[in-house]
């Protein structure tokens, strides 16, 4: 009986035979860590007194979060790059791109070839005839250390995708059609292989958008015979020569899959599932607000350049944005080269540095409550991309979209709508109410006294908070950032008073620092002097704030105060002292009577 890809694979790369329902041990070409869960597999390694199998065959690829502006990212990274130097292990770092592409396009795995990594769209390797697959971190730790994992030997379908679609219909829109037909867990447990007329026409970058969304499908890979491109595109840019891979003829395969795709348009998968596939047609003149062009799917050369021939000399619709983000470093430069980053800053496009984007949540591609995208990325998951509505599309439909500021293909690019803030409002649930909540002008209640000096925006309320804007939630990340006061929001009680030095609220103008103690029901806070701007939202939030000379020395922690902020007397009634303050001018009494300035 003859052998299916898959099976040639695992036995090129196996003492054992691949007979399908086995469990085998799988010899691995690249062994990938991100920063996404690679900072876990270091500590696996380290733990367990692991040495590195194969530097030669082990890399770092950071591409979740490129940027580095999540701290604990960031802190992840540098644990990765401490351990790659002692390793001697290439990392391809946050100004590289997407792990799988950098595979691809540096030669790390070619056709025929295994990859293991910490990313569930490893399997993207089926595009070029290679295995590829996503794992947890103990897996990959396995792999660096001991050069192979195992692997329970998958059955095979083939998929036959029948005529040709309309020449407006791009990659992404076929593998939308697949997933309509084939489901959320159509190819679970599965290799497939992919044959047909159109399969033959693919370039590798159309291949590469296919197999990105096998794991959409529940597949374990996508696999495409690889075709004169695939060897042509190793030769031209690697000088190598490439063996090629097919299933034998007689290869025997559990099922075959007919997809019809002749004559059909372009597609779209509704918000909160990619398998909820309907034409652009039926979504048609729906009101977008943001697009993004990026991610593994859709990054690619091919697909900028498609972008591009829309938008020159366009502009995106007023109100929306548009955010591109190319899949590699390399891409991003050619399209620098092309003058294609000035077709996209003309027409009032958002770049971002190459990277997964939006679809990590670690880079621009995110969206607000209420907000409708039109994306290129392979999933759509309620969360995934933020709190808005996303619709997963091809390319040339974003661009399409984000110019008409309505859901609509490259072939019906309608004149920009206006925007209109009042009716988005409205229509999106938004409220806006007014508060008529008083704080009365004397009070009572515990002292916290820290008496120290400069406590800066930072220490009270982090930026790695400032996304929060519900007041309600604000609370808990208080002072979690002022050493020896981590688990002042637990302790903390309604009515308790901060008695604090010199310069409180330094730095930056964040209004979260001021409202996070009116969130814990703080109910005044009196410091020996106060950071400009911070004294400003205080009063104009209807924080109380008073200032006192050398309070902090003079009051006790936990003792019980009583205020009156019309006099700026403070008695401490453990103490039965009193103590004096400068009390509320005219009109910061008037703005804290009547709730605050606005």
């Amino acid at each position: 009986m003859g052998k299916t890809i898959i099976q040639k694979i695992f036995e090129n790369h196996s003492e054992q035979e691949a007979i399908v329902g086995n469990i085998i041990d799988i010899s691995i070409d690249a062994r990938v860590a991100r920063d996404f869960g690679g900072a876990n597999v270091v500590k696996n390694l380290v733990d367990h007194n692991l040495l590195i199998d194969d530097p030669k065959k082990t890399f770092f690829t950071f591409d979740c979060n490129p940027g580095g502006c999540s701290q604990k990212y960031a802190e992840n990274q540098h644990i990765c790059r401490l351990y790659a130097r002692n390793n001697n292990i290439d990392i391809y770092d946050i100004d590289m791109g997407i792990g799988t592409h950098i595979a691809i396009d540096k030669g790390l795995i070619e056709p025929g070839g295994t990859i293991v990594s910490t990313d569930s769209h490893a399997n993207i390797l089926g595009a070029i005839g290679a295995f590829g697959q996503g794992m947890g971190d103990k897996d990959i730790s396995h792999a660096w250390a001991h050069g192979k994992v195992w692997f329970k030997v998958p059955p095979s379908v083939k998929i036959i995708l029948k005529g040709m679609p309309k020449e407006s219909t791009s990659p992404k829109d076929v593998v939308l059609l697949m997933l309509k037909q084939l489901g959320a867990n159509g190819l679970l447990g599965y290799a497939a292989e992919i044959h047909g007329e159109y399969v033959d026409t693919l370039s590798l970058d159309g291949r590469i958008t296919i197999a990105s969304m096998a794991t959409e499908m529940g597949g374990i890979i996508l696999l495409f015979p690889p075709n004169n491109e695939v060897i042509k595109f190793y030769q031209d840019n690697l000088g190598r020569k490439v063996p090629n891979i097919y299933a034998d003829d007689d290869a025997e395969y559990e099922k075959i899959i007919e997809i019809d795709i002749s004559q059909k348009g372009p597609q779209i998968s509704r918000p909160g599932h990619p398998e909820d596939v309907v034409s652009a047609d039926e979504v048609k003149g729906t009101i977008v607000d943001s697009g993004f062009i990026g991610s593994c799917t859709n990054g690619r050369m091919e697909d900028l350049r498609a972008v591009a021939s829309i938008l020159k000399g366009k502009k995106i619709a007023p109100g929306r944005v548009l955010k591109i983000v190319p899949a590699t470093d390399s891409i991003w430069k050619q399209c620098l080269n092309e003058g294609l980053i000035e077709i996209f800053k003309e027409a009032g496009v958002l770049i971002g540095s190459a990277g997964c984007a939006g679809c990590a949540a670690g880079q621009i591609g995110q969206t607000g409550k209420g907000e409708v995208e039109v994306s290129t990325g392979n999933r759509n998951f309620v969360g995934k991309q933020g709190k808005g509505d996303v619709y997963l599309t091809s390319p040339e439909t974003v661009a399409a979209s984000l110019i008409s500021g309505v859901i609509t293909t490259k072939e019906e690019i309608s004149k920009p709508i206006k925007f209109s803030a009042k009716s988005d409002i409205v229509d999106k649930g938004i409220k806006m109410e007014k508060s008529t909540f008083q704080e009365p002008l004397k009070m009572k209640g515990r002292a916290w006294v820290i008496a120290k000096d400069n406590i800066d925006t930072d220490m009270i309320f982090h930026n790695r908070y400032l996304h929060i804007t519900d007041i309600e939630e604000m609370g808990q990340y208080t002072f979690d950032n002022l050493e020896g006061y981590e688990d002042f929001a637990k302790k903390a009680k309604p009515s308790d008073i901060i008695v604090i030095g010199k310069n409180f609220g330094c730095g930056s103008s964040r209004q979260q620092a001021v409202d996070c103690f009116k969130s814990l029901g703080i109910s005044i806070i009196i410091a020996e002097s106060f950071g400009a701007i911070y004294e400003r939202n205080a009063i104009n939030n209807a924080m109380p704030i008073l200032v006192a000379d050398n309070i902090s020395k003079k009051i006790n922690d936990g003792d019980i105060i009583e205020v009156d902020l019309k006099t700026g007397n403070i008695l401490d009634s453990t103490l039965k002292e009193n103590f004096k303050a400068k009390p509320f001018s005219k009109s910061q009494m008037d703005i804290f009577k009547r709730g605050g300035l606005l």
